[in-house]
């Protein structure tokens, strides 16, 4: 028979079977989730000797264990009492780097927490989890360095811990988000069409957009510290949530009249972003100029630089360009977008929020 399957309520000559050997089992359970110990971190902060599996060292050479459950490889394993293991003895020239472990032992039948030992080493690596179904299968709770000449001993704490589940909300996510538990992602699936989908993390900082799925956003880029605009001109921007608090964004402001856009009032011109920067650190911005008909005294194609000052609380973005006739002039205020060019800039950058 090529194909089997399992559990049913009788065996079939389909190659459905009713019966689970202990191997199936673990085949069929450890797709369920991955390997971690059975306690949700929905807390901002934790005290480390609150948390399952927290240890003491005792007499200086034993590890002791507070109780804990953890799903390690397919299996179940729980202890209601604290345990402890031995450490060897380390008098070699060099430390060692032992791990102690959930085993899940499928010729033995059981899982136990052990204590696997490292290699001596001026380097030490700790031992690698074993993880060979149907034989032996390990999950690491702690990592404890043996100094040499038998020095003091040092547990690390080095176990996954479970977490809330992610949800979906067809729309409303952050008010949905607000019931939820802190560690919870959130994905706004945007089923009324009126804004973008997006993932979100319920965290110890808050409510924040982590990226944004599918297409992006599109906005509207503005020119400012202009006087009256002529008509012609095309604004386009594009933009996307990339990381916590970081934007991709481009624009392309075309001018496709017949007259000059020149600034107006104090400042250089500049353009505007989807989202705040932050006020916190100054940034700077990549963009060109196309001019192909050297218009407004102007190059045909010009290196621009955008600038958001330290303490800039608007999504106003200035724009420099490279002096005209002196390169050790540096970068002057850009005062003009020549009739018949466009202006591009594109990048990422801190947000606000």
């Amino acid at each position: 028979m090529a194909e089997f399957s399992y559990p049913f309520s009788k065996k079939n000559d389909s190659g459905g079977r009713e019966t689970v050997s202990q191997l199936d089992w673990q085949d069929m359970a450890k797709m369920w989730g991955g390997d971690r110990v059975d306690f949700q971190l929905t807390n901002n902060s934790y005290q480390s000797g609150a948390l399952p599996f927290s240890t003491r060292v005792i007499n200086g050479r034993t590890v002791e264990l507070k109780p804990g459950a953890a799903w390690v490889g397919g299996f179940y394993y729980k202890s209601d009492a604290a345990l402890t293991v031995e450490v060897e003895a380390n008098p070699t020239e060099n430390p060692r780097r032992d791990t102690v472990v959930v085993r899940v032992d499928l010729m033995k039948g059981s899982a136990n927490i052990v204590l696997v030992k490292g290699q001596p080493s001026k380097a030490p690596i700790a031992p690698q989890p074993q993880r060979v179904p149907g034989q032996r299968w390990e999950m690491v709770l702690h990592e404890v360095l043996v100094p040499a000449k038998d020095g003091a001993i040092t547990v690390t704490a080095c176990a996954p811990y479970d977490m809330p589940a992610p949800v979906a909300a067809p729309w409303n996510a952050t008010p949905t988000a607000q019931h939820l538990p802190a560690g919870t992602f959130v994905y706004d699936l945007d089923s009324n069409s009126n804004d973008g989908q997006y993932e979100a993390f319920k965290g110890r900082d808050g409510y924040v957009i982590t990226r944004h799925l599918g297409k992006p956003k599109t906005y509207t880029p503005q020119i400012v510290n202009t006087g009256k605009l002529p008509s012609g001109i095309l604004y386009r921007g594009i933009w996307r949530w990339i990381a916590p608090g970081t934007v991709f964004f481009s624009v392309d402001i075309d001018n496709t009249s017949n007259t000059d856009i020149k600034q107006s009032g104090s400042g250089p011109l500049g353009f505007t972003l989807p989202v705040n920067p932050t006020p916190d650190i100054g940034q700077a911005f990549s963009g060109s100029m196309l001019n192909a008909g050297y218009e407004g005294s102007m190059p045909n194609y010009v290196d621009l630089k955008g600038m958001s000052y330290i303490g800039n609380r608007t999504n106003v973005v200035k724009i420099l360009y490279p002096n005209e006739k002196h390169v050790h002039e540096g970068l002057d205020h850009l005062l003009i977008i020549p009739r018949r060019s466009s202006i591009i800039f594109s990048g990422t950058y801190a947000t606000a929020n």
